[in-house]
């Protein structure tokens, strides 16, 4: 069986106070030309230190509203991929937990009605 390569492309336009204006992505694997995006959140876990690098970028175009359904949901596929990983329903439950809290909180999704 041969192995397959594929490349992940990220080009960053930045403004003369070298904040983000435009970020566009191509991946070998997807059919699509590039693609525009308001926002990015990218880590590596460096196999010698143990530590994770990460990158966070946004454009001045992101609203306050976006960077909340963002992070919405980055926290919940973050719980997927927890449970895929480890098996941890009780942890990525807490996970999930937080996730609907937070969407509700920031008004992503609906509060759940208490029964009164």
């Amino acid at each position: 069986m041969s192995e397959k390569k594929s490349t992940i492309k990220i080009d960053i336009t930045l403004d003369k106070e070298k904040m983000p204006r435009s970020i566009k992505w191509s991946a070998t694997d997807i059919d699509k030309e590039v693609q525009d995006a308001k926002a990015m959140l990218l880590s590596f876990f460096d196999a010698k230190s143990k530590e994770t690098l990460k990158i966070d970028l946004w454009t001045t175009e992101m609203q306050v509203v976006e960077m909340d359904r963002l992070i919405y949901q980055t926290i919940r596929a973050l719980a997927d991929s927890y449970y895929k990983a480890t098996n941890n329903n009780k942890l990525a439950g807490a996970m999930q937990q937080f996730a609907k809290y937070f969407g509700e909180e920031s008004e992503i999704i609906p509060k759940e009605k208490k029964n009164q």
